[in-house]
């Protein structure tokens, strides 16, 4: 395992994400999450990440467990306050409270206030979450503040400028360059001071199964045999820049792979081959897609409040991995009201698009891909 610096600590570049744990039916299979964090701690992993709302809020409880019989002390566990939850300043206090019951531990050493937006950081700001964070670590119940993130770039500049903080956590892969934060909010928080965790750098396990033939002949043909995942994480680990990344994994097998791959992906590691290599495959991933959207956002805000871009998105990531049904099960993470269904063909959009797209007819398109869901 190889280790890099987080706020002046000690972690390991491979961070244990607990939001995809091994699942038993509907249930989280606590047995065996217990077996694979204990073994992924037991090879050097000392960072587990974790949140209040995660496995229908069970996760925390469970990575308690996890770190009983000597475990907490030889590891690093970050969780997430809910923000959304908050209606006065006192009740972070009680989230907190409740979260290190959950956890069985009497501190923290990595707090996040949870995905943080434009709005939710100005509902923080109204609440005080800031002086929260400062008496938390003044009280030794938590010892690093931070946030994670997820809007657009402009938010994160904002919210970086305005608070204090130690790190923050955003969304981050070789297909995810200029989304959300991107490579530019990496650059940005760096010359500010903050360290950076990543998380989605596999893109939910997209960017490890499902892989398109297109995509496949490209790291069947190098000169290094890697596995898809591999290629991923190391893309994201040659980047000095970042701390930690978490992976979501779900199986043994998937925390024996991370663990080999963490055990020599050193910064600046990969040849301008191999970097080469990997921006072809972003290439070919990009050849996969269906609407030719910029995401310009020339068509917003549409009369009947259809987020055309997200809707445009969410479809060409369908078929970009190959039809991958968690892909498709992501689409309810958009507002019913602002799904392609809600289309009344106004035609607005249309006459507003500089590609000239279809763009009813994509609407109609994204409608039929995802019914049912």
């Amino acid at each position: 395992m190889l280790y890099r610096s987080l706020a002046g600590e000690r972690v390991s570049q491979l961070g244990f994400g607990a939001m995809r744990l091994p699942m038993a039916g509907d249930s989280v299979d606590v047995a065996e999450t217990i077996r694979i964090l204990r073994h992924a701690m037991d090879h050097g992993v000392n960072y587990l990440d974790t949140a209040w709302v995660y496995h229908d809020e069970k996760s925390e409880g469970i990575v308690g467990q996890a770190m009983k019989d000597g475990y907490r002390d030889r590891t690093l566990v970050a969780t997430k306050s809910p923000v959304w939850l908050m209606d006065k300043p006192a009740d972070f206090d009680r989230y907190l409270d409740m979260q290190l019951e959950r956890l069985g531990t009497d501190h923290l050493d990595f707090y996040l206030l949870h995905a943080l937006n434009a709005s939710s950081w100005e509902k923080c700001k109204r609440l005080d979450a800031q002086g929260f964070l400062e008496r938390a670590k003044g009280s030794g119940k938590i010892r690093h503040a931070g946030f994670s993130f997820h809007d657009d770039l402009p938010a994160f500049k904002k919210i970086v400028d305005e608070g204090v903080w130690e790190f923050c956590q955003i969304q981050y892969n070789y297909l995810d360059r200029v989304f959300q934060a991107g490579e530019e909010g990496l650059h940005y928080a760096k010359d500010h001071g903050l360290d950076v965790i990543v998380m989605e750098g596999l893109r939910g396990g997209s960017l490890a199964r499902g892989v398109p033939p297109s995509v496949q002949a490209l790291w069947d043909g190098a000169a290094v045999r890697r596995t898809p995942a591999d290629w991923a994480l190391r893309w994201i680990w040659n980047h000095p820049e970042v701390s930690v990344v978490l992976s979501g994994m779900g199986a043994m097998e998937q925390v024996v792979e991370n663990l080999r791959t963490a055990s020599d992906a050193a910064a600046g590691s990969l040849s301008e081959a191999e970097l080469a290599l990997i921006d072809a495959a972003e290439a070919a991933y990009r050849g996969e897609t269906r609407i030719d959207c910029t995401a310009c956002r020339y068509c917003m805000p549409c009369p009947s409040g259809v987020d055309i871009p997200r809707n445009f998105a969410q479809y060409n990531s369908y078929y970009m991995f190959m039809q991958d049904p968690l892909v498709k099960i992501d689409y309810r993470w958009i507002p019913e009201e602002e799904r392609a269904s809600a289309c009344t063909e106004c035609g607005t959009c249309e006459e507003l698009c500089p590609q000239q797209l279809p763009i009813k007819e994509h609407l109609k398109a994204v409608t039929a891909a995802f019914a049912g869901v």
